[in-house]
């Protein structure tokens, strides 16, 4: 270790301390203060780790906790940044905080934003890309989905001996050659059968000759078992196979990958995908199957991902939903609930959520309007956007209360009509819900994922 990192690893671990120590914390200064002094402070950081990237629309954070319970079964040394810090500083962050008593293998998993990745592997080499999804997300901020591939390509590309770990049902991942060399994980559960993805479905054009793909097994949205009729152009060989799901509902599923069967304790098809990626990568490390099954089976729910909690004598479950993709999937699980629900929609359009809420009618709400939903509260800044695509999609208005204020969501929340209670809630929302929830003693922490 040279002079300069020596010193910048130092004021960072202090500035570390004494943020735990005398204020709420902070996850991104200890980095900036270290990127001061050593902007390669990375390079010594990270030496002794096998570095994990995870990238995608959507099912990064999932993911990368799944992937974490299970490596630390046998690994006790797994590095990750569970408070969303994923620019450099707040990568630089992760790594001051790790403790040098840790022996054996060293991993370090990272969420790591789509448009983030190319300047966070300027200064750190990962051996492990996970590509987990690509769908029109926040169009303000990434553009169009080829942009958002183009993006991660680019970073993956500077640390070019990195293996690329994709999701083998899109197509988008297959679209072009790219430096580094790729493997694919996928669904082979179903028999083949000719069909095509709905019109209003984003990547279903090949990308070699503009043709319409069709499939012979789609999961959801442009995923699936595709091919080109036109020129060719079809779904690569899977290395990583899920070939079976036993039980599916909107709290757990249960399914086989590889042989061998798994079970995780939240619902909804995408999250299998999610849990498919995590043991691609465990196999790929060489995990056991019993460890992979105990790390899957972790039952600590993650920021906004099918958290639950109690408001009164509701039982309330919390979902992130931040695009038209996402969202569908999680109405597609609602419809698999057993038990009579009420309906909470908190709808923001800060930076963070994009700014353009456009994309909600792009959202199969119809299909929510169809379930015996008796209440729903719309709530958040953009309260009257939600209530107005609500009563669209088919909800009766006397069924809809607009609020705009989160204190007064949570008294609301106590005097639904059902026990369980959905919360359906763009990310800034779920930031304030859930630090409104702390200062009222319902759950604690509520401004990060930890």
């Amino acid at each position: 270790m040279g002079l300069r990192s020596g010193l910048a690893i130092l004021v960072g671990k202090s500035s570390q301390w004494f943020l735990k120590t005398f204020t709420n914390g902070g996850s991104s200064l200890p980095g900036k203060l270290a990127l001061k002094i050593d902007p390669k402070v990375l390079d010594t950081l990270a030496k002794n780790y096998k570095v994990v990237v995870v990238t995608g629309t959507n099912g990064k954070t999932l993911t990368t906790a799944l992937t974490v319970n299970i490596l630390k079964q046998e690994n006790p040394a797994v590095l990750t940044n569970p408070t969303g810090a994923n620019m450099v500083q707040g990568i630089v962050s992760t790594f001051l905080k790790a403790s040098r008593k840790n022996q054996g293998q060293k991993f370090a998993v990272l969420e790591i934003d789509e448009a983030s990745l190319s300047k966070v592997t300027e200064y750190i080499k990962p051996e492990l890309f996970v590509f987990t999804n690509i769908f029109r997300d926040q169009m303000d901020r990434y553009g169009e989905i080829y942009t958002t591939y183009d993006m991660i390509v680019e970073g993956a590309a500077k640390s070019p001996n990195g293996l690329i770990l994709a999701n083998g049902d899109s197509p988008i991942f297959n679209s072009k050659d790219t430096v580094n060399k790729r493997v694919y994980y996928g669904f082979d559960h179903l028999p083949d059968k000719e069909q095509m993805a709905h019109y209003n479905t984003d990547g279903v054009l090949c990308p070699r000759c503009h043709h319409i793909l069709h499939y012979k097994m789609i999961t959801y949205a442009n995923l699936g078992k595709y091919y080109c009729p036109n020129c060719g152009f079809h779904r690569p060989d899977l290395t990583y196979k899920l070939t079976k799901i036993e039980q599916m509902d909107d709290h757990s599923s249960t399914f086989v990958i590889d042989g061998e069967e798994y079970h995780i304790e939240v619902g909804g098809m995408y999250n299998i995908y999610n849990a498919l990626a995590a043991a691609a990568v465990a196999e790929h490390y060489g995990i056991p199957a019993p460890a992979i099954r105990k790390g899957l089976a972790y039952d600590e729910k993650v920021f906004g991902r099918q958290e639950t909690f109690t408001i009164g004598d509701k039982q309330c479950t919390l979902v992130l939903v931040k695009n038209p993709v996402g969202l569908n999937q999680v109405i597609d699980m609602l419809t698999l609930a057993h038990k009579k629900f009420s309906l909470v929609c908190l709808l923001n359009a800060n930076y963070a959520d994009g700014i353009d809420v456009s994309w909600i009618w792009d959202g199969n709400q119809e299909a929510l309007a169809k379930l015996d939903i008796p209440q729903v509260i719309a709530g958040g800044d953009r309260h009257r956007d939600m209530a107005l695509r609500l009563k669209v999609a088919g909800f009766a208005p006397d069924k809809i209360t607009e609020i705009a204020e989160l204190p007064q969501v949570i008294e609301a929340i106590k005097k639904l009509p059902t026990k369980e209670v959905y919360i359906l809630s763009t990310y800034t929302a779920v930031l304030a819900l859930r630090k409104e929830l702390a200062n009222q003693k319902i759950i604690s922490g509520g401004m990060s994922h930890e």
